[in-house]
């Protein structure tokens, strides 16, 4: 790499995090607004080219592992008809009806590299429009039906993007070979996702090391991908399995492991996903300059083409096989999505920046004014998608009505009981505890005794009070929240005067944080 890419990575990073950090604490859609930040300087700096390899290789991949380490192998399961129908159906729904609809706008475009473009823009990358249901309120079946659709429906696209290049370069297509390829590769990324996932959980049991473990699973997704790449295999699908796995068993790891990787997963995406849609935005310049041979208004037509094609074959997919579904349900069956969670799944169909890199990956061979034609209809589906549907889609959601407060009642409820039951079943060990003591506790034991109960009894008052969404009659502060909010205070004094005693050197260094790293796990509990 060149100290002059390098510079424009690293100013494309600090820009990046910059514009997210305002649009957190203003509360706006990050992804949206780095598109837009892009989109007005790409004029205006140099270009700064999104390299395929870079974006495959390197953001996808821990990207799609952090996801999958975060989502629920259960709900996943509960949702995985639907999860299927999207990722797999959808994807080569949209890629037949995109690639037959660019042949008869451009009969000079060959067919194969229609179909390609099909699969190029046919995958949505569900990281706005999961954030934005998450902060509004969506149900958790619709978000997990997202997530599911967003860690599958990459490997379909890009098998059948491959597809569709070979057929480009050898002249000709075989649908039965190409079935095989597709469930060859799919096939494939499962075992080789199974069989990672079974070695990394093997020393997993044999570190118990929260420090080695974090780092050892920042290299899983790579080796994940790499290795089922290597094969031609899906690597998507190996790193989701791998995930998945990992982050259902992740209660068998100690707490420093999770406390850390948490923290560890949450600074990744962060990073990636601002670099990421920065650069898509930044491509503008260099989409343009490489056009040619076509008018202006021409390629406007082929742009707003594709892009209505590909809304609303996401319309008709979903509308239809929700109809299907609930005629044909049967006792027993997941319900079928109501309509204004149909209309919800449909609006998020926001694309992102695997099918740029995809469309930055089409090979050599392929002719320069096609290629430029596909990668222009690319990245104007992208921005269309991200600009029209992401800036509409917190309004929707308003609109519609859908929200998650039974639901959430639901959950507080539950967790409620789950405390009072575990809380219970660590008094009874505590008694057990004291009972097999020789002789009657000193004065100093009983206190470390009382403590322990009124800590027990504290969390479950804490877990019922949630209930009654953290008040108490007429708005008063309950006994928990008051409670937090002393003691955070509290905290803060404490925290004052060591750091005053290390400024009068009456404290090493190395000791105020160990007693700082103390307060801080205290108060994460406080906030938690």
């Amino acid at each position: 790499m060149s100290p002059i890419l390098g510079l424009q990575l690293l100013l494309v990073a600090g820009g990046a995090i910059a514009v997210s950090a305002v649009a957190r604490r203003r509360g706006w859609p990050a992804p949206l607004l780095l598109v837009a930040a892009g989109l007005l300087v790409s004029p205006l700096v140099p270009a700064v080219p999104l390299d395929p390899e870079l974006a495959l290789y390197v953001f996808l991949p821990p990207l799609l592992y952090s996801a999958a380490l975060d989502s629920s192998y259960l709900r996943l399961r509960d949702v995985k008809r639907a999860v299927a129908l999207l990722s797999i159906g959808l994807v080569l729904f949209t890629t037949a009806l995109v690639g037959m609809v660019v042949h008869l706008l451009v009969p000079a475009l060959p067919l194969p590299l229609a179909f390609a473009l099909g699969a190029i823009i046919a995958p949505p990358d569900a990281v706005a429009a999961v954030a934005v249901g998450r902060r509004l309120g969506l149900p958790r079946r619709t978000l997990t039906i997202l997530i599911g659709e967003s860690l599958f429906n990459d490997a379909t696209a890009l098998t059948a993007y491959r597809v569709a290049l070979g057929a480009f370069v050898g002249g000709t297509v075989d649908l039965l070979d190409s079935v095989g390829q597709f469930l060859l590769a799919a096939a494939g990324g499962v075992v080789i996702g199974l069989a990672l996932a079974f070695v990394f959980a093997w020393l997993f049991q044999h570190t118990r090391d929260s420090l080695v473990e974090n780092t050892v699973m920042l290299l899983i997704p790579f080796t994940a991908y790499l290795a089922a790449e290597s094969v031609h295999a899906s690597g998507v699908i190996a790193v989701v399995i791998v995930g998945l796995y990992l982050g259902y068993r992740m209660h068998l790891r100690g707490f420093g492991t999770r406390l850390v990787s948490d923290a560890v997963w949450k600074v990744t995406d962060f990073f990636l996903e601002t670099i990421v849609f920065a650069l898509i935005g930044l491509q503008l310049v260099t989409v343009i300059e490489g056009i040619g041979g076509y008018g202006a208004w021409e390629v406007a037509g082929y742009a707003a083409a594709v892009l209505g094609v590909t809304i609303a074959s996401r319309f008709a997919w979903v509308f239809a096989v929700t109809g299907l579904i609930r005629l044909l349900s049967r006792p027993g069956w997941q319900p079928a999505p109501t309509p204004q969670q149909s209309v919800i799944l449909s609006w998020a169909g926001m694309r992102g920046v695997v099918s740029l890199a995809a469309a930055f990956a089409i090979p050599p061979e392929v002719p320069a004014r096609d290629r430029a034609l596909l990668l222009f209809l690319t990245f104007t589906t992208v921005i269309g998608t991200l600009l029209i549907q992401g800036t509409t889609f917190p309004p929707l959601i308003r609109r519609l009505r859908v929200s998650s407060e039974q639901e959430q009642y639901e959950d507080r409820l539950a967790e409620a009981a789950a405390q009072q039951a575990a809380l219970e079943a660590g008094v009874a060990e505590l008694e057990r505890l004291v009972g097999e003591q020789d002789g009657e506790p000193d004065e100093i034991q009983k206190q470390v005794i009382d403590q322990l109960r009124e800590k027990s009894w504290r969390r479950s008052l804490s877990a019922w009070e949630r209930l009654g969404g953290g008040t108490g009659q007429g708005g008063a502060e309950t006994p928990s929240a008051l409670y937090r909010r002393l003691r955070r205070e509290m905290l803060q004094a404490e925290r004052q005067v060591f750091v005053r005693l290390r400024d009068e050197r009456r404290l090493d260094d190395e000791v105020m944080r160990e007693v700082m790293a103390q307060l801080d796990f205290e108060e994460a509990i406080l906030e938690r």
